[in-house]
């Protein structure tokens, strides 16, 4: 998660953009290599087994967060116990989930940009008008096809990759490199999506995945702690824990951070 890292993301986004703006029928001839003019239909997306691929792909990317949640339930139910994980790299996985494959692609994007999806597109046989990447005004009324929700899911798995053994970090991101062109490559092959709506997935999640480990462990201004994390939770989910606790018949007092104040 360097500046390299951050200038390949920013040029490729600039090229793709760029070449697909000034071109926008590539994103047609693309979709059209998945696309079978005799039964005018995207065949692959009711081949069982690329099925199958689409739905696994999104288990494996929850796999690697599903940790951290249940760090987080935990901690919350129980705040007197310390976190079952790095606070950081828990907080680094769950908000950029949280921002990359919920917020931004399918709450903010996928619900106000227009684009229809390749297979409602009158060129393979829709209804709807092809719309450019660029161009929010298309006919799609909801979850439509700018940017792609689970390539978006399968590219933020450049956040576990951050954080594994630095000697580790390189095959890392080419294996979450690789899984989202896959992933992406499959909406593809169904008509769900245009090949920018996948690129962008991926560069947006890279985007967001770089910004959250400068601010939660590079950035000195930002920086976070584990304890520091910890802390916080406990604090958080006190005044709910204590409630529950005198509803038990026992009393638990203020949050050891209080406590410790106080006796200071």
């Amino acid at each position: 998660m360097n500046r390299i890292g951050l200038y390949i993301a920013l040029g490729l986004a600039l090229f793709f953009g760029l070449l697909f703006g000034l071109y926008p029928e590539l994103d047609l001839k693309v979709a059209s290599l998945f696309y079978d003019a005799t039964t005018k239909t995207f065949p692959l997306k009711t081949v069982t087994w690329a099925m199958i691929a689409r739905d696994g792909a999104m288990w494996v990317a929850w796999a690697f967060v599903i940790p951290a949640l249940g760090a987080l339930i935990v901690k919350l139910i129980r705040p007197v116990k310390p976190l079952m994980m790095s606070g950081r790299a828990m907080a680094f996985l769950l908000l950029t989930m949280l921002l990359s494959a919920i917020v931004l692609s399918n709450m903010i994007f996928k619900s106000y940009w227009g684009r229809p999806r390749p297979v409602v597109v009158t060129q393979f046989e829709g209804k709807l008008n092809f719309k450019p990447w660029w161009d929010p005004r298309g006919e799609c009324p909801k979850n439509c096809s700018f940017f792609s929700g689970e390539g978006a899911t399968a590219f933020w798995t450049y956040a576990p990759a951050a954080l594994a053994p630095p000697q580790w970090r390189p095959l890392a991101y080419a294996g979450a490199t690789a899984f989202g062109l896959a992933t992406g490559g499959l909406r593809m092959a169904f008509g769900g999506h245009f090949l920018t709506d996948v690129v962008f997935s991926g560069i947006v999640s890279f985007l967001v995945v770089w910004l959250f480990y400068a601010l939660i462990y590079r950035w000195p201004s930002t920086r976070l702690t584990d304890e520091g994390v910890d802390d916080w939770l406990t604090r958080f989910a006190w005044p709910g824990y204590r409630w529950v606790q005198k509803k038990l018949g026992r009393d638990v007092g203020a949050s050891p951070r209080v406590r410790a104040q106080t006796q200071v």
